[in-house]
């Protein structure tokens, strides 16, 4: 016996799959083909639907080093040679960027899982920097940047003491 059969007000109702509720819901259909533009407009620009990370959002993919003296910035860039990237640096951003090319055409490709194009990753720095001393070097595919920082940025580390409860002088 099925479980509708024991309600009375339906059991003499005309019952039709969920499905087709769906499709005569307006507000279904407006649902599907919402959910359907914002995955063809995700899907236009590279990036995963919402919800999952797209891993080209932040390629390349960086290291900071921050010491007393400088601060170093690391640049996985692999099949990438030096004339292939660029390095800017201006307003406190570092702005690594260039293009990665195929090396065969389209037609010949049955698969890939390899990313070509352009590229950019800014990098805002939190330091004031010497611009006229950075440093970058290219080898096995890693892009170095050694940014010096300025003098009058370097912090003084100054203790503080701490007051127990009780200790505190009365005026």
């Amino acid at each position: 016996m099925n479980m509708r059969d024991l309600i009375p007000w339906g059991r003499n109702q005309q019952t039709t799959p969920s499905r087709y509720r769906d499709e005569a819901d307006p507000f279904m259909t407006l649902h599907r083909e919402m959910n359907r533009l914002f995955d063809d407009v995700f899907r236009g620009f590279d990036m995963a639907p919402l919800g999952s990370m797209n891993r080209m959002a932040t390629w390349p993919h960086v290291e900071v080093v921050d010491n007393d003296k400088d601060v170093r910035i690391s640049a996985e860039l692999p099949g990438l040679e030096d004339k292939d990237v660029e390095v800017l640096m201006g307003d406190g951003v570092l702005t690594i960027r260039g293009e990665k090319k195929s090396a065969i055409d389209d037609k010949e490709r049955a698969f890939s899982e390899r990313h070509y194009g352009r590229f950019e990753r800014r990098i805002p720095l939190a330091w004031e920097v010497e611009e006229d001393k950075i440093d970058a070097s290219f080898r096995n595919g890693v892009l170095t940047v050694t940014l010096p920082k300025a003098a009058e940025t370097r912090p003084e580390v100054k203790r503080i003491a701490i007051n127990r409860a009780g200790d505190e002088t009365k005026h």
